[in-house]
């Protein structure tokens, strides 16, 4: 009959680079600890390893009898803010995002590149925004930035013409082709809008870092193509699990 059909022919609800699971893990992990283990802590957390651009200017170092802080520990937020978030419901939504994106570009780049393309999209996201921010004394924490890089990574390696096509020897589609210059358009919007109007910040969000949210994504787009140059090339299974 026809509604019957064989359970095995049956595509998996969710395929994913084992790297991807074991990275949403790790942010829901890293979330889970803050908020139940060191729930009391997470302002002097936020300060501490979310991205303050005040901590960078050192007007506002000398204005607020603050120290010269070291290199190294100015280094550190450009990493650490994006294992940070602001309750489970920020966390989920980016879990959601990087495991529809993050998927299609660990599957190309394998986990080692992926892991790297992820950080410089999450560090030029935090740059982006300490050049429009300078001097903001409010942190920014979330791993949004280096997922929207990841967005733009993705929607190069789609095939728009062939639903769900993830061909890793597919060219990358333009930057200039209709479906990188839509997307981006409408991202562009979305962020423009949420950053204006506050939609969709939580409590006790100051503001939506739109500005890094669109870093990120402009450095994933720019920098794909010179990742993708040195992707591991050939026929063998990239380690994934399914659900």
């Amino acid at each position: 009959m026809a509604f019957l059909t064989d359970p095995r022919s049956r595509e998996p609800a969710i395929s994913a680079p084992l790297v991807v699971w074991l990275l949403i893990a790790l942010l829901m992990g890293i979330e889970l600890s803050r908020e139940y283990l060191w729930a009391g802590a997470s302002q002097a957390i936020y300060v501490e390893y979310g991205f303050m651009p005040a901590l960078y200017s050192n007007a506002w170092l000398a204005a607020h009898g603050v120290s010269a802080i070291p290199w190294f520990d100015r280094a550190i937020p450009f990493v650490s803010y994006m294992f940070l978030h602001g309750g489970f419901a920020h966390v989920a939504v980016n879990c959601v995002w990087l495991l529809a994106f993050g998927a299609i570009v660990a599957r190309r780049l394998g986990a080692v590149l992926f892991l790297v393309f992820f950080l410089v999209c999450g560090v030029l996201a935090a740059a982006a925004h300490l050049a429009l921010h300078w001097g903001s004394d409010a942190p920014v924490v979330g791993a949004s930035g280096a997922i929207s890089g990841l967005m733009a990574a993705g929607i190069r390696m789609l095939d728009m013409s062939a639903p769900l096509n993830r061909d890793a020897n597919r060219p990358l589609a333009p930057i200039l082709s209709r479906q990188v210059l839509s997307f981006t358009a409408f991202w562009t919007a979305a962020n423009v809008l949420a950053g204006l109007t506050g939609l969709g910040a939580g409590p006790g969000v100051q503001l939506i870092a739109w500005q890094a949210h669109l870093g990120g994504y402009a450095a994933g787009l720019l920098l794909i193509g010179l990742f993708d140059r040195f992707r591991p090339i050939g026929d063998e299974p990239i380690a994934q699990t399914t659900v």
